[in-house]
């Protein structure tokens, strides 16, 4: 069994396809569990109940052909390749062409710039972006990685991930600017973005940008991704951020109604 995370942040239990390919199926688990934050060899033998050989076997593969990487001491995390294969298929995926309006329409209602964000590899990514036509504003290219410790997207992602990954990246989180929170800091503010449903940020990861982000979730609450309206924290700023995110949380709400009725 791998693990993920519902939109409550319990673990999520899925079982390892059959298909008839017994070493796909197993791989493919092997990844999920590490996406789920099992990092070391025996966190995956716990969360895929393959025995310790194969396990072995299966992660030297998966390392061999960067679709793992090892992280020092701390075990493997989701390799390059797997990246480069994402962002290469970032025009095709449903949720881009189903949130566009969306995204849009947050632009022009909030007069910031606006993004959708997935997850990748222990990143973000942005696959999306509406610029705000004022003369002072920020622009996020579509393909950017950003870092998932830094800014309120990022902490839209970690706040639903399940505790061991979570707790994993909070420990590596490292200060991008001086108004970057981290240990304690990060996690009081990840408890709070998922009390409230959504996140803000100013200066976190860029001085002088603020943002503010809420969750885009997909059947049986599985976290699809982030929207986001970004701008100069002269307008977006940690109190004023507040009066941002109900527009930011309806068109999260909305993207998700589109999608149930494209699928």
């Amino acid at each position: 069994m791998s693990v993920t995370a519902d939109r409550t942040g319990r673990d999520a239990k899925i079982g390892i396809a059959d298909t008839g390919v017994g070493v796909l199926d197993r791989a493919v688990a092997i990844l999920e569990a590490v996406e789920a934050g099992a990092r070391t060899l025996a966190a995956v033998v716990r969360a895929t109940a393959l025995s310790r050989t194969t396990a072995h076997r299966l992660l030297t593969s998966l390392e061999a052909h960067r679709f793992l990487e090892r992280e020092g001491g701390r075990g493997y995390r989701l390799g390059s390749r797997l990246l480069r294969l994402a962002t290469s298929s970032l025009r095709e995926i449903p949720l881009r062409d189903v949130a566009h309006r969306s995204l849009e329409r947050l632009a022009e209602v909030t007069g910031e710039s606006a993004q959708l964000y997935v997850a990748s590899a222990g990143s973000r990514v942005c696959v999306d972006s509406v610029q705000s036509t004022s003369e002072l504003r920020t622009i996020v290219d579509v393909g950017a990685e950003l870092p998932m410790t830094a800014g309120s997207a990022g902490k839209v992602f970690m706040a639903w991930m399940p505790e061991p990954g979570r707790q994993a990246m909070v420990r590596r989180a490292k200060k991008v600017t001086e108004q970057t929170p981290v240990a304690e800091d990060l996690e009081r503010e990840l408890l709070l973005v998922r009390r409230r449903g959504w996140a803000s940020s100013a200066g976190e990861r860029q001085p002088g940008v603020g943002s503010v982000s809420a969750p885009i979730f997909g059947a049986k609450d599985f976290l699809l991704g982030t929207v986001s309206i970004s701008g100069p924290t002269s307008r977006i700023g940690r109190i004023s951020a507040k009066r941002y995110a109900p527009a930011v949380v309806a068109a999260a709400r909305e993207i998700e109604r589109a999608l149930g009725t494209s699928i």
